[in-house]
């Protein structure tokens, strides 16, 4: 028997710039839609997405010359056609083909600002403290954080020319920092995790790999942003998912509640004091623009992106007879 409201649980999946909800072909069959005629994307409350097939005629047809009242047949076979996706967010359609796809801004941002957040500085190879309890020797995702790091990210201003500090260059990107949640377990990835990583599917390399290492952090004070990378789980906490995906405040009990965590680099950005309030969101990396964030560090996207786009244009330009032959 049909279910007139049906529930359908699925991810995003990134297509091109935008993202996609993927329709798989037996769900299309059973709502009659052709993938390639056109749906009807409208929304009630601003929270859910109500997608209709169109189909040829009604495509022709203007709005305000078809008839009001529909037989039940016609009804029923509307009824069946719609498909109410709650995403609360940024999405596309996907009709389950490469060829054709339909996208729609729903919330706008798909991941929203998380405003007046108490946010303290901390770095690599920092001691224990009061207010840290856990050398920063080692992060939550590197046992050799410092080694891959280059050394110690002395945070004294004196210590430091142009956003790092003088005695090296980091090997890792000095635009980093730290939100209270882990992914991984001693083995594989916690349980909820995914679940509640908006991004888990799409970033999932297998049991020995973080899917929030790397990931790209905005952060904002006043009409400055700065983009950081998360490199590391804190302050404090490691397993405040509902803060860090869900619409909780940090806890007030700890260091003025801190929620954020930034290093000397993205302090010096903005002009942070070492406790300070600011507001940060999740970012693709589509979204982040060129900046002092986007020159060093070997896990950088932007410095592994610019090496293979150099390496594949070096290739190009050889000569043919010196390209090297596919096995």
């Amino acid at each position: 028997m049909y279910n007139e409201s049906p529930e359908m649980i699925k991810m995003l999946v990134r297509h091109g710039n935008s993202f996609a909800l993927i329709l798989d072909k037996p769900v299309l069959e059973l709502l009659n839609v052709d993938p390639a005629r056109p749906v009807a994307i409208s929304t009630t409350d601003g929270k859910s997405l109500l997608v209709v097939p169109l189909s040829g005629a009604e495509k022709r047809i203007p709005k305000r010359t078809r008839p009001r009242r529909r037989t039940e047949k016609t009804r029923k076979r509307m009824m069946k056609a719609i498909s109410i996706l709650s995403i609360g967010a940024l999405a596309a359609i996907s009709a389950g083909c490469s060829t054709t796809s339909q996208s729609v801004s729903a919330t706008g941002e798909r991941y929203p600002w998380k405003k007046n957040i108490v946010t303290t500085v901390f770095w690599v190879g920092e001691k224990p403290s009061a207010n840290n309890p856990t050398p920063n020797r080692i992060s939550s995702w590197d046992k050799n954080w410092s080694r891959s790091y280059g050394g110690f990210d002395d945070p004294n201003p004196a210590h430091r020319r142009n956003l790092i500090p003088v005695k090296f260059t980091p090997r890792q990107n000095p635009f980093y920092c730290a939100l209270p949640y882990n992914d991984k377990a001693a083995t594989g990835h916690r349980p909820e995790a995914p679940r509640v990583v908006p991004w888990f599917k799409e970033a999932y390399q297998g049991p020995g790999v973080s899917t929030c290492k790397d990931r790209w952090v905005a952060i904002r004070k006043g009409d400055r942003t700065v983009y950081a990378q998360w490199e590391d789980a804190g302050p404090f906490r490691t397993d405040y998912w509902q803060y860090v995906f869900g619409n909780e405040r940090p806890k007030t009990t700890l260091n003025r509640g801190a929620g954020l965590d930034v290093s000397p680099a993205v302090r010096d950005y903005l002009g942070l004091n070492e406790t300070d309030v600011t507001d940060w969101r999740f970012v693709e990396f589509s979204e982040v623009p060129r900046g002092p964030w986007s020159t060093l560090g070997e896990n950088n996207t932007f410095v592994i992106s610019d090496r293979k786009t150099g390496s594949e244009l070096a290739q190009a330009s050889q000569p043919a007879e010196a390209r090297p032959i596919a096995p």
